[in-house]
């Protein structure tokens, strides 16, 4: 048995106000998929935290940085994104992207490589949305898909999984039993990406 191979560390990082909606229920099936395969599952929740907007002053960009300059929840976010495996993104669809809470976070990332030089090359992405429209086009779905890709091929790390469905009201999601069981299964994919 090959004792370098290990239970994947995933971070789950819910960007919905609503802990019941649906791309959070979508992103818990997700994790109870992984957790059943071993994997450990750390759930945080955007709305719930102090998290600033990037203030554009570049100083975890500068030499010899120390990190972000902004002293909220993001530092304890960056600790555990370093440390995992995976990163599960969960989104609702606002206004043809992605919520505010999701969007702060990413541009919060930005100081991801102040931590760690090449903090995120090679780590792993899947991406769990939820709109209310009946498409991905219509809803806007298809912009925050297509920005998450770019953002994230851009600084090395690969998307390795995306589920996202149809659901309006609060709960709704929980109906498609066939798009929750793709992303049951996209967890158990996902607690296995070491082995």
């Amino acid at each position: 048995m090959d004792t370098d191979k290990k239970n994947a560390r995933i971070i789950v990082v819910c960007g919905s106000p609503r802990k019941n909606g649906n791309s959070s229920l979508l992103a818990q099936r997700m994790g109870n998929g992984a957790a059943s395969e071993g994997a450990t599952v750390d759930y945080v929740f955007l709305h719930d935290m102090d998290i600033s907007p990037c203030q554009s002053c570049y100083a975890c960009q500068a030499k010899d940085s120390r990190g972000c300059a902004i002293d909220d929840d993001m530092q304890a976010i960056y600790k555990k994104l370093i440390e995992s495996d995976v990163w599960v993104i969960t989104s609702p669809v606002y206004w043809f992207n992605m919520s505010a809470q999701t969007k702060i976070f990413m541009d919060r990332c930005f100081a991801l490589t102040a931590y760690v030089k090449d903090a995120f090359r090679g780590k792993k992405i899947a991406i769990v949305m939820a709109y209310g429209d009946k498409d991905p086009f219509a809803s806007g779905c298809v912009n925050a898909l297509r920005c998450f890709q770019d953002a994230f091929n851009y600084v090395g790390a690969k998307i390795v999984g995306m589920i996202y469905g149809s659901a309006m009201n609060a709960g709704e999601i929980n109906s498609n039993e066939e798009l929750m069981k793709e992303a049951e299964d996209l967890g158990k994919r996902l607690a296995k990406i070491n082995r």
